[in-house]
Protein backbone atom coordinates (compact mmCIF):
# COMPACT_ATOMS: atom_id res chain seq x y z
CA UNK A 1 0.00 0.00 0.00
CA UNK A 2 1.05 3.57 -0.67
CA UNK A 3 -0.59 6.47 1.15
CA UNK A 4 0.26 10.17 1.33
CA UNK A 5 -1.34 11.01 4.68
CA UNK A 6 -0.63 14.76 4.73
CA UNK A 7 0.97 14.57 8.16
CA UNK A 8 -1.95 12.60 9.59
CA UNK A 9 -3.97 15.82 9.55
CA UNK A 10 -1.68 17.41 12.13
CA UNK A 11 -2.63 20.89 10.91
CA UNK A 12 -6.35 20.06 10.66
CA UNK A 13 -6.57 20.50 6.91
CA UNK A 14 -9.63 18.29 7.28
CA UNK A 15 -12.04 19.76 9.82
CA UNK A 16 -12.52 16.40 11.45
CA UNK A 17 -11.50 14.78 14.71
CA UNK A 18 -9.64 11.50 15.02
CA UNK A 19 -8.16 11.38 11.50
CA UNK A 20 -4.95 9.84 12.80
CA UNK A 21 -6.83 6.97 14.45
CA UNK A 22 -8.99 6.53 11.35
CA UNK A 23 -5.89 6.20 9.16
CA UNK A 24 -4.40 3.59 11.49
CA UNK A 25 -7.74 1.77 11.57
CA UNK A 26 -8.03 1.80 7.78
CA UNK A 27 -4.52 0.43 7.33
CA UNK A 28 -5.13 -2.29 9.93
CA UNK A 29 -8.36 -3.28 8.21
CA UNK A 30 -6.71 -3.60 4.80
CA UNK A 31 -3.67 -5.29 6.41
CA UNK A 32 -1.04 -4.93 3.64
CA UNK A 33 2.25 -6.75 4.20
CA UNK A 34 4.15 -3.53 3.45
CA UNK A 35 2.88 0.03 3.61
CA UNK A 36 4.70 3.18 2.55
CA UNK A 37 3.59 6.52 3.99
CA UNK A 38 4.45 9.84 2.40
CA UNK A 39 4.09 12.96 4.55
CA UNK A 40 4.17 10.93 7.73
CA UNK A 41 4.95 12.61 11.05
CA UNK A 42 7.71 12.42 13.61
CA UNK A 43 5.66 10.75 16.39
CA UNK A 44 5.56 7.55 14.32
CA UNK A 45 9.22 7.12 15.21
CA UNK A 46 8.30 6.14 18.75
CA UNK A 47 4.58 5.39 18.99
CA UNK A 48 3.11 1.88 19.16
CA UNK A 49 0.48 2.28 16.46
CA UNK A 50 0.43 -0.42 13.81
CA UNK A 51 2.31 -2.75 16.17
CA UNK A 52 1.44 -5.67 13.89
CA UNK A 53 4.35 -4.48 11.76
CA UNK A 54 7.50 -5.72 13.47
CA UNK A 55 9.78 -3.68 11.24
CA UNK A 56 9.64 -0.02 10.29
CA UNK A 57 11.78 2.80 8.97
CA UNK A 58 10.61 6.31 9.84
CA UNK A 59 13.03 8.71 8.19
CA UNK A 60 13.18 11.39 10.86
CA UNK A 61 16.01 12.64 13.06
CA UNK A 62 15.65 15.79 15.16
CA UNK A 63 17.75 18.58 13.68
CA UNK A 64 18.46 16.82 10.41
CA UNK A 65 14.89 16.94 9.18
CA UNK A 66 13.92 20.48 9.99
CA UNK A 67 11.31 21.43 7.37
CA UNK A 68 11.75 18.08 5.66
CA UNK A 69 8.83 15.90 4.62
CA UNK A 70 8.90 12.62 6.56
CA UNK A 71 8.60 9.23 4.85
CA UNK A 72 7.98 5.85 6.47
CA UNK A 73 8.01 2.17 5.50
CA UNK A 74 6.28 -0.45 7.66
CA UNK A 75 6.87 -4.13 6.93
CA UNK A 76 5.84 -7.54 8.26
CA UNK A 77 9.04 -8.90 6.70
CA UNK A 78 12.52 -8.26 8.13
CA UNK A 79 14.22 -5.04 7.04
CA UNK A 80 17.91 -5.65 6.36
CA UNK A 81 19.04 -2.18 5.33
CA UNK A 82 17.63 1.33 5.22
CA UNK A 83 18.76 4.49 3.48
CA UNK A 84 17.53 7.63 1.79
CA UNK A 85 18.13 9.41 -1.49
CA UNK A 86 18.50 13.11 -0.64
CA UNK A 87 17.07 15.59 -3.11
CA UNK A 88 19.20 18.75 -3.46
CA UNK A 89 17.53 21.98 -2.32
CA UNK A 90 14.21 20.29 -1.64
CA UNK A 91 12.07 19.43 1.37
CA UNK A 92 11.06 16.22 -0.42
CA UNK A 93 13.04 13.00 -0.57
CA UNK A 94 13.02 9.28 -1.27
CA UNK A 95 13.77 6.44 1.11
CA UNK A 96 14.22 2.74 0.62
CA UNK A 97 14.41 -0.46 2.61
CA UNK A 98 15.96 -3.79 1.62
CA UNK A 99 13.39 -6.31 2.81
CA UNK A 100 13.91 -10.07 3.16
CA UNK A 101 10.95 -11.91 1.65
CA UNK A 102 11.50 -15.64 2.01
CA UNK A 103 15.00 -16.01 0.52
CA UNK A 104 14.88 -12.93 -1.67
CA UNK A 105 15.97 -9.38 -0.89
CA UNK A 106 13.59 -6.81 -2.31
CA UNK A 107 14.42 -3.11 -2.36
CA UNK A 108 11.24 -1.13 -1.69
CA UNK A 109 11.45 2.52 -2.65
CA UNK A 110 9.13 5.09 -1.12
CA UNK A 111 9.14 8.30 -3.17
CA UNK A 112 7.78 11.77 -2.67
CA UNK A 113 8.79 13.96 -5.59
CA UNK A 114 8.73 17.75 -5.69
CA UNK A 115 5.28 19.25 -5.31
CA UNK A 116 3.94 22.03 -7.54
CA UNK A 117 2.03 23.52 -4.58
CA UNK A 118 -0.11 25.52 -6.97
CA UNK A 119 -3.79 26.18 -6.36
CA UNK A 120 -5.24 27.82 -9.49
CA UNK A 121 -7.32 30.91 -8.80
CA UNK A 122 -8.50 34.12 -10.34
CA UNK A 123 -5.26 35.91 -9.51
CA UNK A 124 -3.03 33.28 -11.04
CA UNK A 125 -2.85 34.86 -14.48
CA UNK A 126 -3.37 38.50 -13.51
CA UNK A 127 -0.73 41.21 -12.97
CA UNK A 128 2.11 39.09 -14.30
CA UNK A 129 1.04 36.06 -12.32
CA UNK A 130 1.07 33.93 -15.45
CA UNK A 131 4.79 34.51 -15.94
CA UNK A 132 5.50 33.65 -12.30
CA UNK A 133 3.32 30.55 -12.55
CA UNK A 134 5.15 29.40 -15.67
CA UNK A 135 8.55 29.92 -14.05
CA UNK A 136 7.49 28.13 -10.88
CA UNK A 137 6.08 25.22 -12.85
CA UNK A 138 9.27 25.00 -14.92
CA UNK A 139 11.43 25.00 -11.79
CA UNK A 140 9.39 22.20 -10.22
CA UNK A 141 9.58 20.13 -13.40
CA UNK A 142 13.36 20.54 -13.50
CA UNK A 143 13.62 19.44 -9.87
CA UNK A 144 11.40 16.43 -10.52
CA UNK A 145 13.57 15.51 -13.50
CA UNK A 146 16.69 15.73 -11.32
CA UNK A 147 15.04 13.67 -8.59
CA UNK A 148 13.83 11.01 -11.03
CA UNK A 149 17.36 10.58 -12.37
CA UNK A 150 18.80 10.23 -8.85
CA UNK A 151 16.26 7.48 -8.19
CA UNK A 152 17.00 5.75 -11.50
CA UNK A 153 20.74 5.89 -10.75
CA UNK A 154 20.18 4.17 -7.40
CA UNK A 155 17.92 1.55 -8.98
CA UNK A 156 20.48 0.68 -11.61
CA UNK A 157 23.23 0.34 -8.99
CA UNK A 158 21.53 -2.52 -7.11
CA UNK A 159 20.96 -6.13 -8.16
CA UNK A 160 18.07 -6.50 -5.70
CA UNK A 161 14.56 -7.06 -6.92
CA UNK A 162 12.67 -3.79 -6.87
CA UNK A 163 9.28 -2.32 -6.00
CA UNK A 164 8.73 1.43 -6.31
CA UNK A 165 5.79 3.22 -4.72
CA UNK A 166 4.86 6.74 -3.82
CA UNK A 167 3.61 10.18 -4.71
CA UNK A 168 5.26 11.26 -7.95
CA UNK A 169 3.34 14.57 -8.14
CA UNK A 170 3.05 13.96 -11.86
CA UNK A 171 1.02 11.87 -14.27
CA UNK A 172 1.82 8.72 -16.18
CA UNK A 173 2.30 10.84 -19.30
CA UNK A 174 5.29 12.69 -17.86
CA UNK A 175 8.97 12.11 -18.52
CA UNK A 176 9.46 11.88 -14.76
CA UNK A 177 7.14 8.88 -14.51
CA UNK A 178 8.75 7.19 -17.51
CA UNK A 179 12.30 7.69 -16.21
CA UNK A 180 11.41 5.97 -12.94
CA UNK A 181 9.16 3.32 -14.43
CA UNK A 182 11.48 2.15 -17.19
CA UNK A 183 10.34 -1.38 -18.02
CA UNK A 184 8.63 -1.95 -14.67
CA UNK A 185 4.96 -2.91 -14.44
CA UNK A 186 2.46 -0.32 -13.22
CA UNK A 187 -0.05 -2.16 -11.02
CA UNK A 188 -2.92 0.08 -12.09
CA UNK A 189 -2.23 -0.40 -15.80
CA UNK A 190 -1.99 -4.14 -15.21
CA UNK A 191 -5.02 -4.74 -12.99
CA UNK A 192 -6.70 -1.43 -12.18
CA UNK A 193 -10.16 -0.24 -13.15
CA UNK A 194 -11.57 3.13 -14.13
CA UNK A 195 -9.50 6.30 -14.09
CA UNK A 196 -7.38 5.34 -11.10
CA UNK A 197 -7.76 8.69 -9.33
CA UNK A 198 -5.47 9.12 -6.32
CA UNK A 199 -5.70 12.91 -5.98
CA UNK A 200 -8.25 15.62 -6.74
CA UNK A 201 -7.07 18.98 -8.08
CA UNK A 202 -10.06 21.32 -7.83
CA UNK A 203 -12.33 18.28 -8.25
CA UNK A 204 -10.39 17.12 -11.32
CA UNK A 205 -9.19 13.54 -10.74
CA UNK A 206 -5.49 12.81 -11.21
CA UNK A 207 -3.45 9.63 -10.91
CA UNK A 208 -0.15 10.64 -9.33
CA UNK A 209 0.38 7.84 -6.76
CA UNK A 210 1.86 4.60 -8.07
CA UNK A 211 2.96 1.06 -7.33
CA UNK A 212 5.59 -0.26 -9.76
CA UNK A 213 7.24 -3.68 -9.77
CA UNK A 214 10.11 -5.12 -11.78
CA UNK A 215 10.04 -8.25 -13.93
CA UNK A 216 10.48 -10.51 -10.91
CA UNK A 217 6.90 -9.82 -9.84
CA UNK A 218 3.48 -10.64 -11.22
CA UNK A 219 0.74 -8.10 -10.52
CA UNK A 220 -2.31 -9.96 -9.21
CA UNK A 221 -4.55 -7.04 -8.25
CA UNK A 222 -4.77 -3.28 -7.83
CA UNK A 223 -7.18 -1.21 -5.77
CA UNK A 224 -7.93 2.49 -5.49
CA UNK A 225 -9.73 3.58 -2.33
CA UNK A 226 -12.19 6.39 -1.71
CA UNK A 227 -11.39 7.03 1.97
CA UNK A 228 -11.23 10.78 2.47
CA UNK A 229 -8.54 10.94 5.16
CA UNK A 230 -6.04 13.15 3.31
CA UNK A 231 -5.78 15.11 0.08
CA UNK A 232 -4.53 11.85 -1.47
CA UNK A 233 -6.33 8.53 -1.68
CA UNK A 234 -4.47 5.31 -0.81
CA UNK A 235 -3.62 2.71 -3.43
CA UNK A 236 -2.84 -0.98 -2.89
CA UNK A 237 -1.62 -3.85 -5.04
CA UNK A 238 -1.06 -7.56 -4.60
CA UNK A 239 2.22 -8.76 -6.09
CA UNK A 240 3.47 -12.30 -6.50
CA UNK A 241 7.24 -12.67 -6.18
CA UNK A 242 8.71 -15.30 -8.47
CA UNK A 243 10.23 -18.16 -6.53
CA UNK A 244 13.88 -17.93 -5.52
CA UNK A 245 16.19 -19.88 -7.79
Amino acid sequence: MSFNTRGFNAFRQLDEDGVESKIYGFVSEQDPDIICFQEAYYAMKRNEALSQYKYKFVDFTFGRHREKVIQAIYSKYPILKIDSIPFPQSSNNAIYADILINKDTVRVYNLHLQSFRIVPGLNTIQHGGGTKLFQRTRNVMLKQYEQANLIRENMEATSNKKVVVGDFNNTQYSNVYNIIKGNMSDSFLEKGKGFGRSYDLLKFPLRIDYILADENFEVLSHQNFNERLSDHYPVMATLRLNSHQ
